[in-house]
């Protein structure tokens, strides 16, 4: 299981949305968190619409600083901000996500976020799953078996 930390400016969009993806599809590879370099102190009620049209809750979440997430360090950081995100000694590994910020846009935009979001999370949990799958042993055919003609 990764501990994933999903990082943007407000934790109030992007970061909620993937989160929510996470603990949705890949609850058995992905311990997801989320946090803001500049938390908003609220989840937008748009993202929080867009979000339970897909059968996703995050209307209960709450925005949150990158100390205030549950311990690092991480396994996986996952920057969505567009900004430098301070990861020294946060996370095993850094990616980012270039997704546009919605924020003060139209419903669409929350939309299109949230679709691109939804296809990075579904390409994270099967990498993820696909890297947890034991190796397959290679073994000695066995005397006595004729192929077949």
């Amino acid at each position: 299981m990764k501990r994933v930390l999903f990082v943007c400016i407000g934790n109030c969009i992007r970061s909620q949305m993937a989160e929510g993806f996470a603990a949705t599809y890949g609850r058995d590879v992905i311990q997801p968190f989320s946090a803001g370099l500049s938390p908003a102190g609220y989840v937008s009620e748009i993202a929080t619409k867009v979000m339970a049209e897909r059968g996703i809750a995050i209307g209960d979440n709450y925005s949150k600083s990158i100390p205030e997430a549950a311990g690092a360090p991480y396994d996986l950081l996952i920057n969505i901000s567009g900004e430098v995100v301070p990861a020294r000694g946060l996370a095993k590994e850094v990616r980012t996500w270039n997704v546009a910020d919605p924020m003060s846009k139209k419903e669409p935009a929350y939309q299109e976020a949230a679709q691109q979001i939804e296809n990075l999370v579904m390409a994270l949990v099967l990498e993820l799953r696909v890297a947890q799958r034991p190796t397959p042993i290679n073994r000695p055919a066995t005397k006595g078996i004729q192929k077949p003609r």
